[in-house]
C-alpha cells in the first residue's frame, strides 16, 4: 500500500513539472561547476596525455582530480531519474581518465556526460536577451587585455611568469572545442588555482554573456566574411543553428562532420559576432530540410550519433510545429511524412547504407515541399484555423473523456459519491497544469519537441496499464451475479485512501496528457490578429464535448448495472488499445523507438499507425484483454 501511495505521488509530481521543470527548482548549485569541469577536462585533456602517455604531468594530475571532483560532486546532487546513468558514465570516465585513454575518447565522453548532465539537471545556458558585442569588446579590453593580450594573443603584460599560463584565445584548435557557455561559465566561476578569477560579483549576467561571445568569436575574425556569405546563401548552413541557446552551445567540432572545419568556424564565428542574424533564422519546413540534408552529409562523414540526433530535431523542431496546420489540410500528407521521417531515423541507427539512405532524404524532401505550401499565408486564414482548433480539442479530448466519464458514471451507480472529489481534482488540476505548461511553453521555456513526445508517450503507456487493469475487473464484475455481491458486500465500505488516490491519479494523468498536447498545440497556432478564431473553435469544441458527457451521463443512468459494467469494459478495452498504440507512437517520434513501416492502415483517432512496432503493441495489449476475458469466464463458470 505504501509502495502505491508513494508511486502515485512520485507519477503526479514527475508530471506536473517534467514540462517545465529547471535548474532553479531543482536547487543543484554544483551543477555549473560540475559542467564546467567537464567541460575543462574534454578541452584540455589532449594537452596531458598522448599515444597513451603523459607528456604534461601538471596537467594530467589536474584532469584526474576533474573526473574525480566530477563523480564526487555528481553523488552529492538530488535524487532526479537519471542519476544513477549519470554516476555510471562518471565512473567510466574516471577509469579512462586513469588509463590515459585516447583525447578523442575523453573528449567525446566528456561532452556527452555533461549534456546528460544538463537533462537531469537543466540549468540556464544562453542570455536572456541577444549579447552586445560592443559592449563586450570593452569589457575584454577592461577586464582580460591585461593578461590575454589586446588581440587575445595571451601576450598581455601582465601574462608573464604565470602558471599555468595565460590561454590564447585565438588560438583555432582550442577554440573549436569551446562555446559561448564554456567562457560565460568560466567568466562566471573563475578557474580554481589560475590566475582565472571569478567575475560572478562584479559583473551582471548580460555582461558576462557579452563578454563570452566577444572572446568566443576572437579565433575567427579572419573568417567573418565566408561566414557571411554561408548564412544567407546556404539552407545547410542556416539549418545548424535555429535560437541563441543553441548558437550558445554550440562547438565548432560539433559543426565539422556536416560543413567541414573549415566552413564551421567560418560560420560560427560571423554568428556569434552577428547573433541578431538568428531572428532570421529557419523555421518550419526549411529548417526540417535543412537538418535533414545536415544529418545525411553527418552519415557520409561517419559522424552517426549527430546524424541520428540532426533527424529527429528536423522531424521534432521543423515539422512537428506545424502539424495542426498539415492535418487541417492534408493529414494524409503529415502521415507520409511522420512515417518516412521515422523509418529514414531507424536506418541511420541500424547503419543503412548510403544509396537507401540517399534515396530516401531525397523522397522525404519532396513531401516537405509539398507540405510548405501549407505553411504559406493563404492557408493560415479564418476558416482552417478555426476546423484546426476545433478538431484538435475534439480529438484530444474525446478520449479523455471517456475515461472520466466511465469513472464518474461507476461511481455514481455503486453509490460512492465521496469519492468523487477525487475524479474531479484529477481533471480541474490537470486542467491547471495545462494552464501552467501553455504560461511556460508562451513566456518562459522552450519546451523541445523530444520533451513532448516522451511525455505523451509515457503518460499515455501509463494510462493503458491503468486502465487494462479497471477494464478487466469491471469485465470479471458484468458475469453472472458477481455485481450484484461486489455492490452489496464491498462497496458497504468506505473507499480506501489508496483507491480514491489511484482514481485521482488516473483522472489526472489521462487529462493531462490529452491537455499537455493540446496546448502545445495551440501554443504553435497563436497568431497576434486572430485570436478570436482560435477560440471560437475551442468554444465549439468545448460545447461538443459537453453536450457528449452530459449524454453518456444521462444514458448510464438509465442502464442496468450489469449492462453498464459489460459496455464500460469494452470502451476501456479499446481506450487500452488506442492509449497502447499512441503511447508507441510518440516514443517512436522522440527517437525512444525505432519505426518500422508495415503495410497497414493509418487511423490516428484508432491509434492505429503503419510501423510494426506500434501494431505489435497493441496486438499484445488485445491478447492481454482477450486472455483476461477468457480467464473471468472461467472463473465465473467454476464458482
Amino acid at each position: 500500500m505504501l509502495f502505491t501511495q508513494v508511486l502515485s505521488r512520485l507519477l503526479l509530481l514527475t508530471a506536473l513539472l517534467a514540462p517545465f521543470a529547471g535548474y532553479a527548482a531543482n536547487g543543484n548549485d554544483a551543477v555549473p561547476q560540475i559542467w564546467q569541469m567537464l567541460d575543462y577536462l574534454a578541452t584540455d585533456y589532449a594537452i596531458a596525455v598522448k599515444d597513451g602517455e603523459i607528456i604534461d604531468a601538471g596537467e594530467y594530475t589536474e584532469m584526474q582530480e576533474f573526473s574525480q571532483t566530477v563523480h564526487q560532486h555528481m553523488a552529492s546532487l538530488s535524487e532526479e531519474p537519471g542519476k544513477s546513468e549519470l554516476l555510471d558514465q562518471a565512473a567510466s570516465l574516471v577509469q579512462l581518465v586513469n588509463a590515459k585513454g585516447a583525447p578523442t575518447l575523453v573528449h567525446q565522453q566528456a561532452h556527452d556526460l555533461a549534456d546528460q548532465l544538463l537533462s537531469v539537471y537543466p540549468m540556464p545556458t544562453s542570455p536572456e536577451q541577444m549579447p552586445n558585442l560592443a559592449e563586450g569588446a570593452q569589457l575584454y579590453q577592461t577586464h582580460c587585455a591585461s593578461c590575454h593580450g589586446v588581440t587575445g594573443n595571451a601576450d598581455g603584460p601582465a601574462a608573464k611568469g604565470l602558471e599555468p599560463p595565460v590561454i590564447a584565445f585565438t588560438d583555432a584548435e582550442r577554440a573549436d572545442q569551446r562555446s559561448p557557455l564554456s567562457l560565460y561559465q568560466t567568466a562566471t566561476q573563475g578557474v580554481a588555482d589560475t590566475s582565472m578569477l571569478p567575475y560572478a560579483d562584479s559583473l551582471r549576467a548580460s555582461e558576462r554573456w557579452a563578454l563570452a561571445y566577444y572572446i568566443g568569436s576572437m579565433a575567427y575574425q579572419d573568417k567573418i566574411e565566408a561566414g557571411s556569405q554561408l548564412w544567407n546563401n546556404t539552407l545547410l548552413a542556416r539549418a545548424q543553428v535555429r535560437n541563441l541557446d543553441e548558437l550558445s552551445r554550440v562547438r565548432v567540432d560539433q559543426l565539422a562532420s556536416v560543413l567541414g572545419r573549415d566552413q564551421a568556424q567560418a560560420l560560427i564565428g560571423y554568428l556569434r559576432e552577428n547573433p541578431a542574424e538568428l531572428e532570421e533564422a529557419l523555421n518550419d519546413i526549411a529548417l526540417a530540410r535543412g537538418r535533414l540534408q545536415a544529418s545525411l552529409r553527418a552519415y557520409q562523414q561517419g559522424d552517426q550519433k549527430n546524424a541520428v540526433q540532426l533527424a529527429l530535431s528536423a522531424y521534432l523542431d521543423g515539422v512537428e510545429p506545424i502539424e495542426p496546420l498539415l492535418n487541417a489540410h492534408n493529414r494524409a500528407l503529415r502521415g507520409q511524412i511522420e512515417l518516412a521521417m521515422g523509418v529514414y531515423r531507424t536506418g541511420l541507427s541500424r547503419g543503412a547504407d548510403i544509396a537507401t539512405l540517399t534515396a530516401q532524404v531525397t523522397a522525404i524532401d519532396a513531401l516537405l515541399v509539398e507540405a510548405d505550401t501549407y505553411t504559406q499565408s493563404e492557408f493560415r486564414n479564418d476558416a482552417t484555423l478555426f476546423v484546426a482548433s476545433f478538431t484538435i480539442l475534439l480529438r484530444e479530448g474525446l478520449e479523455a473523456l471517456l475515461i472520466v466519464i466511465a469513472i464518474f458514471a461507476f461511481l455514481i451507480k455503486a453509490n460512492r459519491k465521496e469519492a468523487l472529489v477525487y475524479v474531479h481534482a484529477g481533471w480541474i488540476v490537470a486542467l491547471l497544469a495545462g494552464v501552467l505548461t501553455w504560461v511556460a511553453a508562451r513566456y518562459f521555456i522552450n519546451i523541445s519537441g523530444a520533451s513532448r513526445e516522451l511525455t505523451e508517450g509515457v503518460s499515455a503507456l501509463f494510462a493503458a496499464l491503468m486502465l487494462l487493469s479497471v477494464g478487466l475487473w469491471m469485465h470479471q464484475k458484468s458475469i453472472g451475479d458477481r455485481w450484484y455481491v461486489y455492490i452489496q458486500q464491498k462497496m458497504s465500505h468506505a473507499m480506501s485512501k489508496r483507491s480514491a488516490w489511484l482514481l485521482f491519479l488516473l483522472v489526472f494523468v489521462s487529462v493531462y496528457r490529452e491537455v499537455f498536447e493540446t496546448i502545445l498545440f495551440y501554443a504553435a497556432l497563436w497568431v497576434e490578429g486572430q485570436a478570436h478564431v482560435l477560440l471560437a473553435g475551442i468554444a465549439c469544441a468545448v460545447l461538443v464535448l459537453a453536450m457528449i458527457a452530459w449524454f453518456l451521463l444521462r444514458s448510464s443512468r438509465k442502464m442496468p448495472l450489469a449492462t453498464f459494467f459489460s459496455i464500460s469494459s469494452i470502451v476501456i478495452a479499446v481506450l487500452v488499445v488506442v492509449l497502447t498504440g499512441k503511447g508507441v507512437s510518440s516514443l517512436q517520434e522522440a527517437g525512444v523507438i525505432a519505426v518500422t513501416a508495415a503495410p497497414l492502415p493509418h487511423f490516428d483517432w484508432l491509434g492505429m499507425f503503419p510501423t510494426w512496432e506500434t501494431s505489435i503493441a497493441q496486438g499484445i495489449a488485445m491478447l492481454l484483454l482477450v486472455f483476461g476475458y477468457i480467464y473471468n469466464t472461467r472463473i465465473s463458470k467454476a464458482a
